[in-house]
C-alpha cells in the first residue's frame, strides 16, 4: 500500500506519525511523509520536519520526506495523493470540544471532503 502522512507539527499530527511508523514497521507499506506549514499551528517548519527526522531515525525506517508548498496544504495533499497514485492519506487531527464533538482543522476537513482517495484520520 502506497501511504501519504499528512504533518503540520500539531501533537495529533505527531501522533499520527509514530502510529503510522509502527504500521509501516510491520505491513511494508511504502510511505511518505508531506511536511506542510499549518497556521493553526505556531511552529516553525524547520522545527516540525526537524522533529519528523528524529522520529524517523528512531523508527528504523527510511520513508520518503517532502515539503507540501503553497497556501493551501489541504488542497495539495490531495492533488498530490491523486497524481501519484497513493492509496490512502493519513493526518492526525479531530480534537474534541468542551461538549464532546469533534471539531477538524481547515486541512483535515478539506482532506476529508475533498480526496478521492481513502482517508485515515487519527485521534
Amino acid at each position: 500500500m502506497k501511504i501519504l502522512l499528512g504533518v503540520g507539527g500539531s501533537d495529533l499530527s505527531y501522533q499520527a506519525l509514530t502510529e503510522t511508523l509502527e504500521r509501516v514497521a510491520e505491513t511494508g507499506d511504502e510511505l511518505t511523509v508531506a511536511v506542510f506549514e499549518n497556521e493553526d499551528n505556531d511552529a516553525d517548519i524547520e522545527a516540525v520536519q526537524q522533529r519528523i527526522q528524529e522520529h524517523i531515525d528512531e523508527s528504523g525506517l527510511e520513508p520518503a520526506l517532502r515539503r507540501v508548498e503553497g497556501t493551501s496544504p489541504g488542497s495539495e495533499l490531495v492533488n498530490i495523493a491523486e497524481s501519484e497514485g497513493f492509496d490512502r492519506i493519513v493526518l492526525g487531527g479531530g480534537g474534541r470540544s468542551p461538549l464532546g464533538k469533534i471539531q477538524l482543522g481547515p486541512i483535515v476537513e478539506f482532506v476529508l471532503l475533498n480526496a478521492q482517495t481513502p482517508v485515515t484520520l487519527i485521534r
